[in-house]
């Protein structure tokens, strides 16, 4: 049997639906922890070269932004702010993301995340798709998943 793009070992959305139950609204509060998380280093990075970051304020929170996402969610596949609310990233094997797979994630999202089109599309199909999918996520082959208790 050859592998497709639509195989995946993600857990079963009709039969294993406690994986995916609320994990949109769960995103949704996590991506505001993870704003505020990323804010506030922002500010004090922009703040210690004698206030002169602050001219540079948007391009030193879209580093920041991407170096904190793939670090927290290399380490635990999941941001400080996903973790709080217990749901994690996982590749279509039904694995953590690895470091690769964060950076392509990381740089996905923000692309996305760049445009208004690309982040409407992001959140109907966060609303509509069975595993609560972004269009970053179908395009990585990656699925926000409740934690496992086994983890």
């Amino acid at each position: 049997m050859s592998a497709t793009m639509t195989d995946t070992h993600l857990p079963d959305p009709l039969t294993q639906a406690d994986f995916y139950a609320g994990v949109t609204t769960k995103r949704l509060v996590a991506w505001v922890v993870d704003v505020i998380i990323i804010t506030a280093l922002t500010v004090m990075v922009a703040t210690l070269p004698l206030f002169i970051g602050w001219f540079f304020f948007p391009l030193i929170f879209l580093v920041l932004s991407f170096f904190y996402r793939v670090a927290t969610i290399t380490s635990g596949s999941a941001t400080w702010g996903m973790r709080l609310f217990n749901i994690q990233l996982r590749n279509r094997m039904g694995q953590p993301l690895g470091r690769s797979e964060a950076m392509l994630h990381t740089a996905a999202y923000l692309l996305a995340s760049s445009f208004f089109i690309p982040q409407l599309i992001s959140i109907m199909l966060m609303l509509t798709t069975e595993r609560s999918q972004s269009l970053h996520d179908m395009l990585c082959g990656t699925a926000a998943i409740n934690t496992p208790s086994r983890y």
